[in-house]
């Protein structure tokens, strides 16, 4: 077997074996199990101008229309609101599943159109890289929301918030707090406007959730995180000790995006 398979399907098998409840040989053949919907949430470091033209031209013209073709229905490019510095790249991409996923990665390295309009980026120099880092995380989706919302085409922000946990039970704890406790239902009925949940199953600061809602703007934004916190069943849900914040969460961390003209959230 060769080494560059051998890992592929080393990493692609481990993730599976993580993420996928166990299956009888009987629904593996006859593939009758739904599999779960995934995300990746790729971020590009850049140091200037130059390299943030050269990835968001990659995106816009080679890669989202090749995962298009491969039945990836939103892939969505942000920048940041207010960076300091040159501009972060974020990138998610929603998968069907594990399997999509796996299928993908073999067929964009096929796609001749895609490897033809991409050549700039895919083949950019030591010299004058594309970009300076790629951090990417694979996400599994919440049972409570399980499939990517992209909301209306409008002026909007977009605000991408992670919490951190202590230990791997304290991480599942506040997912318990967003599926079964009815917390996902109040930033739904407050009008959020959510865009996907997902835990981290691979890539850094593990163990981690990932969320992303929307806002008209930063005043919106901060009037309906009044509204939250002010919630008669936030307060319930939360006074209750085993779900305390700070038994489940040690660090919050909140960054506010745009879409770019191309996104497909």
């Amino acid at each position: 077997m060769k080494r560059r398979s051998f890992v592929k399907s080393t990493i692609i098998g481990g993730a599976a074996a993580t993420v996928l409840p166990a299956l009888s040989n009987a629904e593996i053949m006859n593939n009758k199990t739904a599999e779960t919907e995934f995300y990746e949430l790729r971020v590009y470091n850049l140091k200037d101008d130059a390299q943030q033209k050269l990835v968001e031209d990659y995106l816009k013209n080679a890669a989202i229309p090749a995962l298009n073709r491969l039945g990836v229905k939103h892939t969505g490019v942000f920048t940041e609101l207010k960076p300091t510095g040159q501009t972060k790249i974020f990138v998610l991409t929603a998968y069907n599943g594990l399997t999509h996923f796996s299928t993908i990665t073999d067929s964009m390295g096929k796609d001749a159109e895609f490897k033809a309009k991409g050549a700039a980026y895919l083949n950019a120099p030591a010299t004058q890289p594309a970009y300076e880092r790629i951090e990417s995380s694979l996400l599994k989706a919440f049972t409570h929301f399980p499939t990517l919302t992209a909301p209306e085409k409008k002026s909007r922000i977009f605000e991408l918030r992670q919490y951190q946990s202590a230990s791997e039970a304290a991480g599942k704890k506040k997912i318990e707090m967003f599926n079964d406790k009815g917390e996902i239902d109040i930033f739904k009925r407050l009008g959020f406007n959510p865009v996907f949940w997902g835990e981290t199953i691979i890539g850094p600061l593990r163990p981690n959730l990932t969320y992303m809602v929307t806002f008209d703007d930063v005043a919106d934004k901060e009037s309906h995180w009044k509204d939250f916190v002010m919630d008669t069943q936030w307060h319930e849900i939360s006074a209750v000790p085993e779900y305390a914040d700070a038994l489940l969460v040690n660090k919050i961390t909140s960054t506010l995006l745009v879409p770019t003209a191309y996104s497909q959230i």
